[in-house]
């Protein structure tokens, strides 16, 4: 990746609704400039997806959804690693995010359902019997403050103020 490559990166990871025009304007580049590195960067797989942001607090779909943060230990297979096993957790439907992990656990899954029961119904009936899985540990999730450098929660903040003596 060149530069251009990486300054016109920059202006898409903070706001991907740019044009054509305002990126070639900012970065002095012609417009078929900056669509031919746009281009290249979908092609090649750097840039993957365009998606809008949204308040999970704010969005009636999503602010009554279940949340929940899944530690799995798991048997590594043989010639695959963790890959094999990865691969058929991040299929359902529910799996909203998957990590490999240093540390005390292996895999690090984010779900998502409808209610409690759900999630605890998918976790004991669908990851927690998979082969190869040791061990899981739920945590809901009860509130987001902030995620992917998005601050969602509208902190209170004392307005008085301070008396000195």
């Amino acid at each position: 990746m060149n530069e251009h490559s990486e300054e016109i990166l920059a202006l898409l990871r903070e706001n991907a609704r740019l044009s054509i025009n305002d990126i070639a304007a900012m970065t002095k580049l012609e417009a078929a400039d900056v669509q031919a590195i746009i281009r290249q960067l979908e092609d090649s797989g750097v840039i993957v997806k365009y998606s809008a942001i949204v308040n999970p607090e704010k969005d009636e779909e999503s602010k009554d959804k279940v949340r929940a943060e899944i530690e799995i230990q798991v048997t590594p297979q043989r010639e695959h690693g963790f890959d094999a096993i990865a691969d058929r957790i991040w299929r359902f439907p529910q799996v909203k995010s998957l990590y490999l992990m240093s540390g005390g656990y292996d895999l690090k899954v984010i779900i998502e359902g409808d209610n409690l029961k759900e999630v605890a119904f998918f976790v004991s009936s669908k990851l927690s019997t998979l082969e190869g899985v040791r061990s899981t540990k739920t945590h809901f999730i009860l509130k987001t403050y902030k995620e992917n450098d998005i601050v969602y929660a509208e902190m209170a903040r004392d307005r008085r103020e301070g008396v000195t003596a």
